[in-house]
């Protein structure tokens, strides 16, 4: 199972993902689901995958593999005009790799999905957020919808709908997505640590703060004891049922 956040601020969005797979609960294994791309002063891209991991490690290399040579390999994300234009070919990718599996029997198509948060920057343009679709499509984030889940979503979301504020400092964003992390790995543990931050500042056009999140790191024990905490205080100062 995958956790992925991404969360779009004012300041710029930040990308959360967790790094476990599991194939049962006696094989479980870390990938990363987290990549990004960059070209500082042109634009800068990141994408977070859940899914189906074959299908998932497809795209990215098909992706990567266009990268190698953009002026060979039109389309590729280092030559798309636009984010919009750019989800597009992400969209398109990830829609052809399924058919290609789908072509193995009427029920394939099911097994071999996978859901994608792009975000980024392309010079002259705004930052996007966009989620990805198996048949291609996508949403963007906006003023109502101003983060994306994909997997394992369900726990996490309550504090992200409660706490979120468009004018939050990344330290505050980042902790917000921690707390949503924490709730999910207590619950569900097909979901867990190492974590992949990665933070991008609106116009700069260049990677931002990115960091591997252990379940030792001092910041993310802080923030996970801190949360029980204040959750028992909570739940104490509520008012008793009358019976």
């Amino acid at each position: 199972m995958t956790y992925c956040v991404g969360l779009q601020l004012e300041r710029g969005l930040v990308f959360l993902a967790d790094t476990r797979t599991n194939a049962g609960l006696d094989n479980i294994s870390s990938y990363r689901k987290l990549y990004t791309w960059e070209e500082p002063g042109e634009r800068t891209l990141m994408l977070m995958t859940a899914g189906n991991l074959a299908t998932t490690q497809a795209v990215v290399s098909l992706l990567e593999e266009r990268n190698l040579a953009p002026s060979e390999r039109d389309p590729s994300l280092m030559s798309a005009p636009s984010m919009f234009q750019a989800a597009r070919l992400i969209g398109q990718t990830l829609k052809d790799v399924i058919a290609q599996q789908r072509a193995g029997g009427p029920n394939a198509g099911s097994t071999f999905n996978a859901t994608m948060i792009f975000g980024g920057q392309v010079k002259g343009g705004p930052p996007r957020l966009y989620m990805i679709y198996p048949e291609g499509n996508f949403v963007e984030a906006q003023t109502d919808t101003p983060f994306f889940q994909i997997g394992e979503t369900k726990y996490g979301r309550p504090i992200l709908v409660r706490a979120y504020d468009n004018d939050m400092d990344f330290a505050q964003g980042v902790k917000l997505l921690m707390v949503s992390f924490d709730s999910t790995i207590r619950a569900n543990l097909s979901v867990g640590t190492p974590l992949d931050l990665q933070i991008y500042e609106t116009d700069s056009l260049k990677l931002g703060y990115s960091r591997r999140i252990l379940d030792t790191d001092e910041d993310w024990r802080a923030v996970s004891d801190g949360w029980s905490d204040a959750l028992r205080q909570a739940f104490d100062s509520l008012p008793d049922v009358n019976l």
